[in-house]
């Protein structure tokens, strides 16, 4: 029997001695008071020693953790990041093109130029690494405390690590973030801007 489970019986002792204690010692009410309430409980007086056939009161329970405050993401740099995607590689006006009426031929040469374009931007504002080094397809060995932040873990999941498998993809991780500084006047949900001929 541990103290966090207590049998029946053994509950009853504790309650009828503890009913007892409490009638008996204003200060050990004063403690179960505190107790109940979830207010730290301090230390009993020494001139007042407990009868042996009385237990201590459980102490009081262990606040629960925080709950991880969250961060309010601005979509200034993601809009920022769209305006670039846009001016460099007309990204937003080939996914907003309807493609039914092209043929794969065409909608492939348009891909090869937004693929171009695309990737221009993410090199010139971003350094990206692999999160792992290994070549996908390897046999890898995550430890315990491996940061699953990073890491993925599919398939047939059981038990606890150190966890092996194969490495299906190798993430990506930025190093670095380059964008442009906007001004304050800027408006960055326009990402492009209309065009008019003269």
């Amino acid at each position: 029997m541990t103290d966090s489970n207590v049998s029946f019986l053994g509950r009853i002792s504790l309650a009828v001695g503890t009913f007892f204690s409490i009638l008996g010692d204003g200060e050990f009410a004063a403690r179960i008071q505190r107790v109940r309430s979830g207010a730290p409980v301090s230390a009993a007086p020494a001139a007042t020693p407990a009868p042996a056939a009385t237990p201590a009161p459980a102490p009081a329970p262990t606040p629960a953790p925080a709950a991880p405050t969250l961060k309010q993401a601005t979509p200034d740099a993601a809009l920022q990041l769209l305006g670039l995607l846009q001016r460099d590689a007309r990204f937003v006006d080939f996914i907003e093109e309807d493609v039914a009426g092209y043929s794969d031929a065409d909608i492939g040469a348009a891909a090869r130029v937004v693929h171009g374009g695309c990737r221009t931007v993410l090199r010139e504002h971003f350094t990206i690494r692999p999160v792992r080094e290994e070549a996908e397809g390897s046999r890898i060995t995550l430890p315990e405390g491996f940061d699953a932040t990073a890491v993925r873990l599919t398939g047939n999941v059981v038990g606890k690590a150190p966890f092996t498998g194969n490495l299906s993809h190798r993430g990506w991780r930025v190093e670095d973030v380059r964008l442009p500084r906007l001004a304050a006047s800027h408006d960055a949900s326009v990402i492009a801007a209309a065009e008019v001929e003269l």
